[in-house]
């Protein structure tokens, strides 16, 4: 057979990496975005365990500490900024700690990746995907602008709300876990440390700051509560209701609350996608489409591993593309099956009480016998990302690093 083709929706982690991946396993490889360009915007994402193995094999785990957002550790605060428990960042790429030993902007990533990549995949921006047709030989693919065309092979590497994952999985499930996330980027001040701070308000509310690598600091309200939709109003009616929601709060949030009117504001309603397979015949799902496991530090690691895995199978056996799609979801779905049972369901008390216990707690685990019951194996906030062992695939010379 002469060189496979393979299309690949999503631009942002996932697909990048697999195109990249994929062309080194031989595939002739198409990305379609949806966005009129790459999206270089985005809050700190974690690469830990195969994740962080996955940017070593490509060459590109140097490139991405030189970006690393310098952030140090996690505290969490008072209302007048003083620290009641902190935790100091990672040691290693294996290291659980709620801050990465590897930290880094998802947009600068995402940058890392398209640069690896472009010079070995073909990319379409400003279409979509609107028909997949799979006769069992290939993929005939409808899209928005473009002429119809047609591949062996077809992932969807979207976000958890994808579109195009419903013209394949109609029935999809989309568990909704109760949390609004709201992200913005504020102008950083003398006050900002490399911390990443944590206040909590009460009724369900918590402030975040974050530090950056380009002079900015990055803020997040988040927000537990049985209201849905709320990531469906427009702008004037989601600023509207973060104000009312965090207007009583102290500490930086004033400041936060000014930065909405910023073109940075992001709302996401939290939620997992789970699904008893992520391949149909000839179309396969990855990254947030297939597993989304929440914003709960596993995310990224996943969507690497995901997309090597996918594409080594792809390149093990091209002439037998449902046999390969069967295999990448046998290797990872492990990890991903414990990713989303890693979920902090009492991060945001809603009663004082709750606020209360979680604060004794983290104090607790913050301190000297914290880290006395982690050494002895009774304290374990392992995150799931080294659960499964990377294969080793072959990579075409023109490929290599």
């Amino acid at each position: 057979m002469g060189t496979p083709s393979i299309l690949v929706s999503g631009a942002s982690i996932a697909g990048p990496a697999a195109a990249w991946w994929l062309a080194a396993a031989g595939w002739d490889v198409t990305v379609v975005e949806r966005f009129a360009g790459l999206r270089d915007e985005g809050q700190n994402v974690d690469v830990r365990g195969t994740g962080r193995e996955v940017l070593r094999r490509a060459g590109l785990e140097d490139a991405a500490r030189a970006h690393h957002t310098s952030e140090t550790g996690l505290a969490f605060v008072d209302a007048d900024g003083r620290a009641f428990a902190s935790f100091p960042a990672g040691a290693d790429d294996a290291d659980s700690s709620p801050t990465a030993e590897l930290e880094i902007l998802r947009g600068q990533l995402a940058r890392l990746l398209y640069d690896r990549s472009a010079g070995a995949a073909g990319y379409v921006f400003g279409d979509e995907i609107t028909a997949l047709h799979d006769d069992g030989r290939g993929v005939e693919v409808e899209f928005a602008r473009g002429p119809a065309r047609r591949f062996d092979a077809v992932v969807i590497a979207e976000g958890s709300r994808s579109r195009t994952r419903d013209l394949v999985f109609p029935d999809a499930r989309v568990d909704e876990l109760g949390l609004l996330a709201a992200y913005l980027t504020i102008p950083r001040t003398a006050d900002d440390d490399r911390q990443w701070r944590i206040f909590f308000g009460g009724r369900g509310r918590l402030v975040h700051l974050r530090p950056d690598n380009v002079g900015t600091t990055r803020a997040m309200l988040s927000l537990s509560s049985d209201v849905r939709g709320l990531d469906r109003l427009d702008r004037e009616g989601v600023v509207a209701v973060l104000r009312a929601t965090y207007g009583d709060l102290g500490w930086e949030t004033p400041r936060v609350l000014a930065g909405l009117d910023d073109d940075s504001l992001h709302v996401d309603q939290i939620a997992q996608v789970r699904l008893p397979t992520w391949h149909r015949g000839r179309v396969a799902l990855l990254g947030d489409a297939a597993w989304c496991a929440g914003p709960f530090g596993t995310g990224t690691t996943s969507a690497l591993a995901g997309a090597y895995v996918l594409a080594g199978e792809l390149g093990a056996t091209p002439d037998d593309v449902p046999a390969a799609f069967a295999r990448y979801e046998g290797i990872l779905r492990p990890q991903v099956d414990r990713a989303q049972d890693f979920v902090p369901r009492h991060g945001h008390p809603r009663v004082e009480w709750r606020r209360r216990l979680l604060r004794a707690g983290l104090r607790v685990a913050g301190g000297p016998l914290g880290s006395a019951l982690a050494r002895v194996g009774l304290f374990d906030p392992s995150l799931p990302v080294d659960v499964v062992t990377l294969p080793d695939y072959p990579v075409r010379a023109s490929s290599a690093v």
